[in-house]
């Protein structure tokens, strides 16, 4: 009996264990594969100590999966090394609890390093590493830039996104469409270094229905913005300020915020601290929705194939979400407008079009 029931028995032992080793092979796997993508490692190179950026950073940590390993490289003004750990103060421990500063160096061992702002975004782009990388909170002017003077923007063997920090200027128009949708003329005075910009509003003026008559003159310097306004205004419907040289400066966005409220024109942006300042509406996104954009967008570029087209080593490039439209209520009543309310007007730009 027991001769009989032994090769049976040596057989079952064996069926039992391959059926468990099988068993446990797809538990580990099935705990590998459903691991989030999110909680991988991240590192930030941040060049600055501007509120935004302190408040994107911020919105970064706070937004990092359970387990995902966060470190954060502050550089210094030049770029080049980072800065040594200093006494930081009580709102600096608030912002950066559970924040390792690490050196640059090793930072090429991180799943995704994202770079915060033109100072930040010109070291990660100029430093060896093969690590997915996102520049965030750039200007379409200072990517410009930095395309223009870094050919190692382009290099094939790193995949490399870049989020810009206003809305495309489709979404400007648009906003402007759902505000006065009986206008069509909108003037424009820029500075020769605005020249990206003008060549995407012209393409997203020409693309809109109807299509708006644009009128750009240029303003080489102060002196000469009074003049190129006195051409735009007496052709224009609504007049906007670009995210350049002049939306930068507060002497010369006041003198274009004056010549519309002296010719009873809306001025609109892609600022809040213009709508404060007298425009009449803008579409914007805040620090803290700008970096959860980065976000998915660093994901989309970890999982880009590489060499997959001649272009695939050129930069993923996303303007802001408007994620909010801000209005000034005073300026709409003076103007003499019904205007919709915010939470509309952002509906209106979040639908697809």
């Amino acid at each position: 009996m027991n001769s009989f029931l032994s090769p049976f028995c040596g057989r079952l032992r064996r069926a039992v264990l391959a059926v468990g080793f099988m068993w446990a092979g797809a538990a580990v796997s099935s705990v590998l594969f459903a691991a989030p993508a999110s909680a991988a490692s991240l590192t930030v190179l941040m060049g600055d100590d501007a509120a935004a950026s302190s408040e994107f950073v911020q919105q970064l940590r706070a937004d990092q999966e359970p387990g995902g390993k966060f470190e954060l490289v502050r550089l210094t003004p030049g770029g080049a090394d980072p800065q040594p750990p200093a006494e930081a103060t009580d709102t600096e421990r608030a912002a950066n609890a559970g924040v390792r500063t690490r050196s640059l160096r090793t930072a090429s061992d991180a799943p995704l390093t994202m770079a915060v702002g033109p100072a930040a975004a010109r070291a990660a782009v100029e430093r060896p590493g093969q690590e997915p990388l996102v520049l965030a909170m750039l200007s379409r002017l200072e990517y410009e830039t930095l395309k223009a003077s870094s050919p190692a923007l382009r290099r094939g063997d790193r995949r490399v996104g870049v989020l810009l920090r206003d809305p495309a200027m489709a979404d400007q128009l648009a906003l402007i469409t759902a505000v006065l949708p009986q206008k069509h003329r909108i003037g424009v005075v820029a500075t020769p270094e605005s020249e990206p910009l003008v060549r995407e509003l012209q393409r997203a003026a020409q693309g809109a229905n109807p299509p708006w008559d644009l009128r750009v003159e240029y303003a080489p310097d102060a002196k000469s913005l009074a003049n190129a306004l006195r051409q735009v205004v007496p052709l224009s419907d609504a007049l906007m300020v670009l995210p350049d040289l002049i939306g930068d400066s507060q002497a010369a966005t006041l003198s274009v915020l004056r010549a519309g409220a002296s010719a009873g024109l809306p001025v609109f942006g892609a600022s809040e601290g213009l709508v404060r300042s007298g425009g009449l509406a803008a579409a914007v996104s805040t620090p803290s929705q700008l970096a959860q954009q980065a976000r998915l967008l660093g994901q989309k570029v970890a999982s880009a194939g590489t060499g997959s087209s001649s272009n695939s080593n050129a930069p993923l490039v996303e303007a802001a979400t408007p994620a909010t439209v801000r209005v000034n209520a005073t300026v709409a009543r003076g103007l003499g407008l019904r205007m919709p309310e915010e939470r509309e007007l952002t509906d209106r730009l979040a639908a697809p079009r």
